[in-house]
C-alpha cells in the first residue's frame, strides 16, 4: 500500500493549477484574439509604467534650453517642450501616474461599490431603499463634473485625485453587483445553506460573493479606461495632479501655453497614449465578459 504525504499532494495541486491557468490563457487567445492581443498592449503599457526610470532616454523634469520646443528627431524621439523637457521621457513617466491613479481609483470606488451593492441585495428593505436613493443622487452628476467638484474641494494631490475618481465608480460597482445578488440569493444553494443554520456572513461572503467576481472583473477592466480618461480631464483644467509631476492631461494643458496653435507633437503623443491605453482596457474587458459569460460564448 502507497501512502502519500501531504507534501507529495500538494505539489501536483499547484501544478495542475498552473496547467489550468495556462489553458485558460491559451483559450482566451482562440476565442477572443483581437482581445488577447490588446491584452498584450495593456500589459505592455504597465510594464512600461513600473520600468519608467530604466526605459525613459531623459530625466521627466530636466530641461534642455538648448533644444527647447523642437519636432522630434534622432536625439528627442518625440520632440521637446517649451523649455526643452523631453516629451517621450514625459509621456513615459506619465503613464505611471495615469495608471496608478486609475488602478487605485478602480480598486477603492468599485470594490467599495460592489460590497455595498452585496449589502443591498442580500438585506433588502429599508437599507436597501435608503441606498438606492443615494446611489442615484451620485449618479445624477456626470462623472466629470461630480470628479472636479471633489477635487476643487479637497485640493490637489495624488490620493485627493484617485478619491474623487473611486466616488464616481460607486454607484456603478453597487448597482450592477446588486442585481446579481438579487438573482443568487433565490439560487436552491443558497436556500439550502440557510436552511442547514448557515450565518449572513457565511452567506453572503461564502456562497454569493465568489459568483460575483466575473461582473466584478468586468466592472474593474472597464472603469480604468473611464478612469484614465477622468484623470487625463483633470489634469488638462488644472485641477488633478498638480505640476511638474508628468502626467497625460498635464502634457495637453501645457501644450496649449506653446502659442494660438501648438506644436503638433506636443498634442499628438499625450493624447495618442490616452486613446490607446483606454482602447486596450475597454477591448480586455470586452474579451474578459465574452469569455465568463456562457450566454456570449456560445456554451452552458
Amino acid at each position: 500500500m502507497t501512502v502519500i504525504l501531504p507534501a507529495e499532494s500538494a505539489a501536483p495541486t499547484a501544478a495542475s493549477r498552473i496547467r489550468t491557468l495556462f489553458r485558460g490563457v491559451g483559450r482566451f487567445f482562440r476565442r477572443s484574439p483581437l482581445s488577447a492581443f490588446w491584452g498584450c498592449v495593456a500589459a505592455a503599457i504597465l510594464a512600461m509604467a513600473i520600468a519608467a526610470p530604466a526605459i525613459a532616454p531623459y530625466p521627466p523634469l530636466k530641461s534642455d534650453f538648448r533644444a527647447m520646443q523642437k519636432p522630434p528627431s534622432e536625439a528627442h524621439w518625440f520632440g521637446t517642450d517649451q523649455i526643452g523637457r523631453d516629451t517621450l521621457s514625459r509621456v513615459i513617466y506619465g503613464s505611471r501616474a495615469s495608471l496608478t491613479v486609475a488602478l487605485g481609483a478602480v480598486l477603492f470606488g468599485t470594490t467599495l461599490g460592489a460590497l455595498w451593492g452585496l449589502a443591498c441585495g442580500y438585506f433588502g428593505g429599508r437599507f436597501d431603499m435608503i441606498s438606492q436613493r443615494i446611489i442615484e443622487f451620485l449618479q445624477s452628476f456626470p462623472d466629470l463634473i461630480l470628479a472636479m467638484a471633489i477635487a476643487m474641494a479637497l485640493g490637489g494631490g495624488l490620493g485627493t485625485v484617485i478619491v474623487a475618481i473611486a466616488i464616481t465608480r460607486i454607484p456603478f460597482g453597487g448597482r450592477v453587483i446588486r442585481s446579481v445578488v438579487l438573482s443568487l440569493k433565490e439560487m436552491q444553494y443558497v436556500e439550502a445553506a440557510r436552511g442547514l443554520g448557515a450565518s449572513h456572513q457565511r452567506l453572503m461572503f461564502r456562497h454569493i460573493l465568489p459568483q460575483c467576481v466575473a461582473p466584478y472583473l468586468i466592472l474593474a477592466t472597464t472603469h480604468l479606461g473611464v478612469a484614465i480618461i477622468i484623470e487625463a480631464s483633470l489634469g488638462f483644467l488644472g485641477v488633478g495632479i498638480p505640476p511638474p509631476n508628468p502626467t497625460w492631461g498635464n502634457m495637453l494643458a501645457d501644450s496649449l501655453n506653446a502659442g494660438l496653435v501648438p506644436p503638433w507633437w506636443l498634442v499628438l503623443f499625450p493624447g495618442l497614449a490616452i486613446t490607446l491605453t483606454v482602447l486596450a482596457f475597454n477591448l480586455l474587458g470586452d474579451g474578459i465578459r465574452d469569455l465568463l459569460d456562457p450566454r456570449l460564448r456560445g456554451s452552458v
